[in-house]
Order: structure tokens, then C-alpha cells, then sequence
């Protein structure tokens, strides 16, 4: 649908200032930072939806959350921007392609440039990853193709596993150097076969994509969803994790009720972050639902098993 408003951005919460120095990610973490964020969930007419084509909130001056509106499509899904000081690394690009309604492409070099003017550097990458391959995460990345500096990773298993160093030992942790600020990456299959779970030291953001997040987990295949499950909540036990985030907003703030599949005005969600005892919560519900099909509601996520 083409919408007749201007397509624009905004940039909300922490400030970008710095130098010119390299920064220290290991010196002065910012975990444990509130996220008390009011993200931008619809309208009840998108003719009248004044909201931005992409929210950005600024967790600290080296890590920005953009979220879909619900206007350009229904999944509103979260993407991530981390700045490094050889390179970022925008996590997934979300669920329209066309940048004249979803100007991601735009707004991440708007973002990237203001980050370098307050860090000069002489050359900057952007490398562009994914949480797993489905649609919704993976639509803008034709946005990037040409742009210089950049590489996209492909989202399918065999290209972003081989590229990130993952494999046949799932139990295995690899690490993506960014220049000074170093990401942990898991394999995570279960939601999808090529899922990756990213864990930030700085921030102690625990990236989960569509494995674990405030809404529906739909699950591809049961033994891999409960083997990752089991893999992160060991994970999280001897790492500081500050907020586990995953890339959707489904649940109401009703205990046990989701907005209903497209729904493009959610006016009462919870948040978007999670503490580590959800992954606990998620794996008591897999032993509770002992893998039997259909859709099984709890507090704060739903369980969706359908072979």
C-alpha cells in the first residue's frame, strides 16, 4: 500500500558525543542501562499514523535499537546497529524491501555518519547480519547492494554459519570482532535451521532474533528449539546479560494474550526486553508442553508447535 506522508526518521534517547580516539569497550561497559522505552506501536488508521517509517533509540552512543512501524508492515520487527571502531554491524534489515516505504538504507548511513563525525576514522565497514533468514529480517537487504565499505552476509545456514565460524558442534561460542568490541555468536536452530543468537559484552545484550521474544515462538523443529534453549540458559550463567532482546513485540500487557496475527496497532505491549529468567521460563514450558501440537499460551510468550 503506498502511503501519501513523507518518509522520515527520528533518533531518541542517549546522545552521540566522542573523539577521535579509539574507544575502549572493555573499560566502562554500559550494561545494566534502562530501557524504558516507549516504542512506536501503530495507529488504529494508517492514513492518520504520523509516526516515523523507522524508530531509533539510542541505548548509549555506540548502540542504537530501530524498530519497523507497524504502517510499513504488520511485523514491526527490531533491528540493531553496533559501532565497533573498525566496523558496525546492523543485525537483520527488516520486512519490506522497497526503500521509498522502508528507508533503512538511508537511515543507517544517515546514523553511521553521525557516529564517524563524532569518531573520525580514516575507513569505516558495515557488515549486515541476521538473526535467521525469514522474510521479515532479511527484505531490505537488497538496499545495501553497492553501498562501499559493506559486506552482506547471506542469511542462509550455510553462508552465515560458515561465515561466523559455526558448524556441526552447536555447543561451539565464536567471536565477531568489531574493533575493540567483541560479539559471542551461538548457533540457535529450533525457530528456524539457521537461527544465531549474538551476545554483546559492552551492552550484555543477549540478541535471541525469533527464538525467544514478547509473542509467538513458533517452532520449526522441537529438538533443536529445546537443545538451544538449554544452550543459552547455560550461556547466560556465566555471562553478565543485562537484557535479553528479541526482535518482535506480539503479547498484550494481559498475561497470556497476544494481538491477533497482522495486527498494525498494539497500544498496550509489554517491553521489548527480557532478563535471562524468561529463557528459564521458556524451558520449563517445553517440558510442560512435552511436545504436543498447537498453541500454548503462557504469561509473557506463546508457545506455537505445529510440525
Amino acid at each position: 500500500m503506498r502511503r501519501t506522508r513523507s518518509a522520515k526518521t527520528t533518533l531518541v534517547g542517549g546522545v552521540m558525543t566522542g573523539g577521535t580516539h579509539p574507544i575502549d569497550f572493555t573499560a566502562a561497559p554500559s550494561q545494566g542501562r534502562s530501557l524504558d522505552v516507549r516504542w512506536i506501536h501503530g495507529s488504529e488508521s494508517a492514513k492518520h499514523n504520523t509516526d516515523p517509517d523507522i524508530q531509533v533509540h539510542a541505548y548509549d552512543a555506540h548502540t542504537l535499537i530501530l524498530r519497523q512501524n507497524m504502517a510499513v508492515h504488520c511485523e514491526a520487527p527490531f533491528l540493531f546497529l553496533l559501532f565497533g571502531n573498525d566496523r558496525a554491524v546492523l543485525l537483520d534489515t527488516g520486512a519490506t524491501a522497497a526503500a521509498e516505504f522502508f528507508p533503512l538504507r538511508r537511515t543507517v548511513d544517515d546514523l553511521v555518519g553521525r557516529w564517524l563525525a563524532a569518531h573520525p576514522r580514516d575507513r569505516y565497514e558495515l557488515l549486515v547480519l541476521h538473526t535467521h533468514a525469514h522474510g521479515d529480517h532479511v527484505a531490505g537487504d537488497g538496499q545495501f547492494a553497492g553501498r562501499p565499505d559493506t559486506v552482506v552476509v547471506g542469511a542462509d545456514r550455510a553462508t552465515a554459519w560458515a561465515y561466523l565460524g559455526l558448524g556441526a558442534d552447536l555447543d561451539r561460542v565464536t567471536t565477531l570482532d568489531l574493533g575493540g568490541r567483541v560479539l559471542e555468536c551461538l548457533a540457535s536452530p529450533g525457530h528456524h535451521e539457521a537461527a544465531v543468537t549474538f551476545y554483546d559484552a559492552f551492552t550484555g545484550f543477549l540478541f535471541t532474533g525469533d527464538t525467544v521474544y514478547p509473542g509467538r515462538l513458533y517452532v520449526q523443529d522441537w529438538a533443536a528449539f529445546r537443545d538451544t534453549i538449554d544452550r543459552l540458559v547455560r550461556f547466560t550463567e556465566t555471562r553478565a546479560v543485562s537484557h535479553v532482546l528479541g526482535c518482535h513485540i506480539e503479547m498484550t500487557t494481559t498475561p497470556g494474550v497476544d494481538y491477533p496475527i497482522r495486527t498494525t496497532y498494539q497500544p498496550d505491549e509489554p517491553p521489548l526486553q527480557m532478563s535471562p529468567r524468561r529463557l528459564r521460563d521458556v524451558r520449563a514450558a517445553i517440558d510442560e508442553v512435552d511436545g504436543r501440537t498447537g498453541r500454548h499460551p503462557y504469561a509473557d510468550f506463546v508457545i506455537c508447535w505445529e510440525p
